[in-house]
This record gives structure tokens, C-alpha cells and sequence, in this order.
């Protein structure tokens, strides 16, 4: 495409050269850059685009977006300056690769807790009532039964568009995608024709990243800003934060929630660690889903599906024959009698959500072990509540190692200890290595027992010093009980 057309959607502060040249790929990776094609100077948080636009232009670079043009210019390059050219991969990536996202119906989901159930449990809704259908979820992305794996709950721009596109072109109709905070901040979702946001709730998290929780907030309200006055956004109003996030949306605001007057409503009417029976919008449904958080995710599948066009009966048709998404509140029956329950919950509120589930219906079962960690170069403000959480809502505490990443996990353990009072010390293990913590509940456990092993879910690796090793909860879990005699 010409240079000049693709800047048609993007606010451009200067240009310093020819903007009528043929561009012929996109980067923001210097090391990635080929004969005609554009990059993207993109300050990052271990990289500084902008010290590597000489070596892009070696590689083929014919045009340069960034946010401060260098004093010395090459004349066989055309300098773009805009404000944000993370903002501007966004929008330039959709118009190169033809605007998809206004091809397809396209629902992003944005929230601390509920993103990857709700985005996937929606995906397989729509599937099921016979649509094409993709997805972009922390597990995996989607172009209907095509899996492709990703690093990030929200990929790059140029990933999203050009994925968007494929889906476009093999026949999607809807796509559900996760927003995470980092996603809005960063640009990577500029420029999406988005037909509708969900909000699920915001606790605190990734401070690390945006420093202050009213910063967090920000972030996620910036998704609903961007929503055109078409879009709906639906937004859970048990959370007091639903309010601002839509209070400068221009989008069609509809409410959802369990315990305040919504749009959208639901009860629990029976609950066991088989599944709920739910009065969801007046109708009686059984799912087989444990917890109020996941009747609240539900609640809002529900909604969205409805506000997307779907028949009543169809989607809690569908809802009621649904399984739980991977390492969400997934339960493993031992052969001794112990219930393993494995959970992606790794942050206070997700946490004390999973143990809410599991106190509320454990009225017959024996103790319940809680083993967790946290993990390393992320929000340490989180670390003792979660040791906190953990104890006060179980009968007794392992703290494990997570992925540490590049912290000392020793440390890391020491941090949620902190939490702890020397009473509740004594109620707690502290076993780093996370294969032996995990053995370790499931030895000192009896029938009718619980174990909940929360931090990492679907998840089959574990980071350590910059190396990910294989490493599944799951899988330790089957393979302690097949061991058994």
C-alpha cells in the first residue's frame, strides 16, 4: 500500500520525507524489518524503539514511525511523527490489513477476573449455535477449530489484524477477544471496530505495570472511551467500578449483576461441586459451574449472546451442556477420596472468589488445603494478602513457588509470609520447590479432603530465570494419584 494512505485513520504530528512510496510490510522488531517496510519506534519496558531505528533502516526500513524524529535523517527514509506510535501500529496495522475488524462482529472483554472464561466460553457459545467463530484468549487463539498459541492475553496489533483478517476470509462472523489492561495502554487494540465491550470487575493487579490502582482503572475505562456510539457496553454493576468505567462511553450501556437491579439478573438457586442450578433472566437453568463468580461469568455470556441477537433458549440451552474452561476451577476426583481442585486464581480477589466457591458448598467434605505462590517480577503488594486470603478461608496453607521468573522465590515466599501472624504461621508450610509442595497436601490429605492448588491453571510451564520448564499442576496431580497403592 501506499504510505500516504495508510496514515488515512492516524493523527500525524510531521512528516520529513516521501510520504508516495510503496509500503510493504510492517514491524516494531529492527531484527524482523525487510526491503519496504515500515517500523514502528515503540518505547517499551525492557526496549527503547527509538535507539534502534539506524539498525531498521539497514534492514530495509523505507519508513519510520516514532515519536521524536532523529536529528540526523537518512533522505531514502520518510519520518512519521506521531504522539503514540503504539497508538499508531494499531491503527495502521487495521487499514493495511483491510480494516477486518469491521467485517465481523467483534466482543472484547475486559476485567482483572473472568476475561479468559467469559471470551471463551462465549466463543464455544456461538460455535455451537452454528457460527464461525475466533477467539483471542490468554490460552490460545482461535480461527474456529484452528489453535494457534500465543505468549499474551492481547497480542500486537499487526498479530491482531493480520489473524483478524484470516478470520475474516475463512468466513468468521464473531470473534470474542480478551482486553487486557496492557492491551489499551499500549495501543495494541487502536483502531478496532469493536461491536460490544464487556466489563466483568477490577481488583488490584499489575501494579508493577500501571503503579497506581486508579492508573489500572484508567486503563481498563479506555477500552469503553474508545467504543463507538453502534457498540454496547456491558458492564457487571456488582462491581462499584462499573460506573466509571462507562461514564464517558458513547456505546449503549447494559448492566448485568447477581445482587443489584440490572439489565440482565441472576440467583443462585442450589449449588454442589457438581454445578448450579440458576434462575438466569427468569428462567431456570443447571450448569456445571461451581461459585458465584462463575454465575456472574455466565450471567454476562448470557447477556452478550442476547445482545448480539441470539434466541433465549438456544443460549441457556447451550449454557446448561458447557464445561468449565482449562484450569478454571477444575476438579480432579482421587482415588483416595481427595478432591484436587486446580485454578488460574492468582490474584487476591480471584483467590478468595475460588475459596468462596469451595467454603460454600464443602458443608460435607473434610478440610480444605490451600497451596499457592506468586509470582516474581509482578505486583509485590499483592504477595501477604494472598498468604492472608489463603489461610483465613482454608484449614490449612502450603506457599509454593509460582514462576519466579527473575526473583529468588525464596523471597518471594518470604513476602506472603508477611502476611501472616505468628498463630497463622503455624498453620503453614513453606515449600518452595512446587512439585513437592503439591505432593506434599495431597500425602498429608484423607477422603473427603480438598486440596486447591491455585496460581497457575492452564498453564504447563513454569519461568524461571528467563527459561520456561515444562510443568503442568494437572499433571503432578494425576501422576501422585496413579502412583498411590
Amino acid at each position: 500500500m501506499k504510505l500516504k494512505d495508510l496514515l488515512n485513520k492516524t493523527d500525524v504530528v510531521e512528516i520529513a520525507g516521501n510520504a508516495d512510496i510503496d509500503i510493504a510490510g510492517l514491524s516494531f522488531d529492527s531484527r524482523k524489518i525487510s526491503a519496504n517496510t515500515m517500523f514502528f519506534a515503540i518505547s517499551g519496558a525492557k526496549a527503547e524503539g527509538h535507539d534502534f531505528i539506524d539498525s531498521a533502516i539497514e534492514n530495509g526500513a523505507k519508513a519510520v514511525v516514532c515519536e521524536k524524529i532523529p536529528d540526523i535523517r537518512n533522505e531514502n527514509v520518510c519520518y512519521i511523527k506521531v504522539k503514540s506510535s503504539g497508538d499508531a501500529l494499531g491503527k495502521i496495522a487495521g487499514v493495511f490489513y483491510g480494516e477486518p475488524s469491521k467485517q465481523l462482529k467483534l466482543v472484547g472483554v475486559t476485567g482483572t477476573n473472568g476475561k479468559t472464561t467469559t471470551a471463551t466460553l462465549l466463543y464455544r457459545l456461538f460455535k455451537n449455535l452454528g457460527y464461525k467463530t475466533g477467539l483471542f484468549s490468554t490460552i490460545a487463539i482461535y480461527i474456529d477449530n484452528r489453535k494457534i498459541e500465543t505468549a499474551n492475553t492481547t497480542p500486537d496489533a499487526i498479530t491482531i489484524n493480520s489473524v483478524l483478517r484470516e478470520m475474516v476470509e475463512y468466513g468468521c462472523d464473531y470473534c470474542f477477544m480478551e482486553a487486557s489492561s496492557h492491551s489499551v495502554v499500549q495501543g495494541r487494540i487502536a483502531g478496532l471496530n469493536f461491536t460490544g465491550g464487556i466489563f466483568s470487575n477490577i481488583t488490584h493487579d499489575h501494579l508493577d505495570y500501571h503503579k497506581t490502582f486508579d492508573e489500572y482503572i484508567k486503563a481498563k475505562k479506555g477500552f469503553f472511551d474508545s467504543l463507538n456510539k453502534d457498540a454496547f457496553a456491558l458492564v457487571n454493576v456488582d462491581d462499584r467500578n462499573a460506573k466509571i468505567m462507562v461514564q464517558n462511553t458513547k456505546a449503549a450501556i447494559k448492566t448485568y449483576a447477581l445482587s443489584s437491579p440490572a439489565d440482565f439478573m441472576c440467583r443462585i438457586l442450589e449449588h454442589s461441586f457438581e454445578g448450579m442450578l440458576l434462575n438466569i433472566d427468569g428462567t431456570e437453568a443447571w450448569v456445571k459451574f461451581v461459585g458465584r463468580f462463575n454465575a456472574s461469568n455466565l450471567l454476562s455470556v448470557y447477556a452478550a449472546a442476547i445482545l448480539l441477537g441470539a434466541e433465549k433458549n438456544e443460549v441457556l440451552t447451550e449454557l446448561s451442556r458447557m464445561l468449565p474452561v482449562s484450569g478454571r476451577f477444575e476438579s480432579i476426583s482421587l482415588s483416595s477420596g481427595v478432591t484436587a481442585i486446580v485454578d488460574y486464581a492468582h490474584t487476591p480477589d480471584a483467590l478468595k472468589n475460588v475459596l468462596d466457591a469451595i467454603n460454600d458448598v464443602r458443608s460435607n467434605y473434610g478440610n480444605l488445603i490451600t497451596v499457592v505462590g506468586c509470582g516474581g517480577n509482578r505486583d509485590r503488594t499483592k504477595r501477604p494478602e494472598m498468604a492472608r486470603i489463603g489461610l483465613e478461608n482454608s484449614d490449612k496453607l502450603i506457599l509454593t513457588s509460582d514462576n519466579p521468573r527473575f526473583e529468588k522465590p525464596e523471597d518471594i515466599v518470604d513476602d506472603m509470609k508477611a502476611g501472616l501472624n505468628t498463630a497463622q504461621l503455624s498453620q503453614t508450610l513453606c515449600i518452595v520447590n512446587r512439585k513437592e509442595a503439591i505432593k506434599t497436601a495431597l500425602t498429608i490429605v484423607g477422603k473427603g479432603d480438598i486440596v486447591l492448588i491455585a496460581g497457575k491453571g492452564h498453564e504447563n510451564y513454569q519461568e524461571i530465570e528467563g527459561v520456561k520448564y515444562h510443568f503442568d499442576d494437572r499433571e503432578i496431580v494425576l501422576e501422585y494419584d496413579s502412583a498411590v497403592p
